[in-house]
């Protein structure tokens, strides 16, 4: 199951974060179906698939969190029995899952309030905390119209568009990423996710940072939606991540190469605000 789920998280490219992270820690339980002889050798198999499935993607701060967490926890604490280390690990697993899941509820509901009633937004590849954001805010009887970049090249904001088309009192135009200039003029806030916030820099998927200094320099209010345990101050080191060129452009490249980048960094000082379970925070 743990290679299983190493394959997948590194698939997992449309998915948020948070997905990611759950279905990694959840990975560690087929540990507690195997026999170990020692508490020694079962902290030593927890560790070792923990790494493993850490580095299936380097760049999710939330699913390092979250696997360290439960590792560190079990291997730090002082247990009498191989199943007293393993219901140790089973409670600390539903404790952390629980955590990101609720984060990522709590955040959508923060920023629900903060989303004005018949307000233009415009979002950038595809949050599901932005989109539970704006159920929440459309439930309560709210209207938006939303403009969506689709996020080239696999064009994930194309997604985002669909999913909001389903919502009452949303009105969506998808647009293309190098058009967010034309139609920022029109926005009164753009709402994004984050993969995470370490020290002063947003990760996120790639086109951010552009968007984000467009609408500073339109004075235009950027606010990223996300977990609480997507934010790090230290102890993670970003590693951005390139895709094939081959989704760039599918013909062979001759005399040229082709770059394509999954996420850029997005200084927060060109944000207005970050929204998260604790609540928000304006810079």
């Amino acid at each position: 199951m743990i290679d299983e789920t190493v394959e997948q998280i590194q698939e997992m490219q449309t998915h948020s974060s948070s997905v990611v992270a759950v279905r990694a820690t959840r990975a560690l339980e087929e540990l507690l179906e195997r026999e170990f002889a020692t508490v020694e050798e079962y902290t030593r198999a927890l560790e070792r698939n923990g790494s493993v499935l850490r580095r299936a993607n380097p760049s999710h701060a939330s699913l390092q969190n979250a696997v360290r967490e439960v590792v560190d926890d079990v291997s730090d604490a002082d247990h009498d029995s191989v199943e007293e280390a393993k219901q140790y690990t089973r409670d600390k697993i539903d404790a952390v899952v629980s955590r990101v899941e609720s984060g990522k509820e709590l955040a959508a509901e923060n920023a629900a309030d903060l989303l004005e009633d018949g307000a233009t937004l415009l979002t950038h590849d595809y949050s599901s905390t932005v989109l539970e954001a704006l159920e929440r805010a459309t439930d309560a009887g709210k209207s938006f119209e939303i403009y969506v970049t689709e996020a080239r090249p696999r064009f994930i904001g194309r997604k985002t568009a669909r999913a909001l088309a389903d919502l009452d009192g949303v009105e969506t135009t998808l647009i293309t990423d190098s058009a967010h200039g034309v139609y920022l003029e029109e926005c009164d806030r753009v709402v994004v996710g984050m993969d995470c916030i370490v020290e002063d820099t947003l990760y996120n998927r790639v086109g951010t940072f552009p968007l984000a200094s467009t609408a500073a320099r339109l004075d235009v209010p950027v606010t990223v939606l996300g977990s609480a345990s997507k934010i790090v101050s230290e102890g993670f080191v970003f590693e951005n991540e390139f895709r094939p060129g081959s989704e760039v452009m599918p013909e062979p490249a001759e005399g040229f190469t082709v770059e394509n980048p999954n996420y850029d960094a997005t200084p927060i000082e060109l944000l207005e605000s970050v929204v998260t379970d604790e609540g928000r925070q304006t810079f």
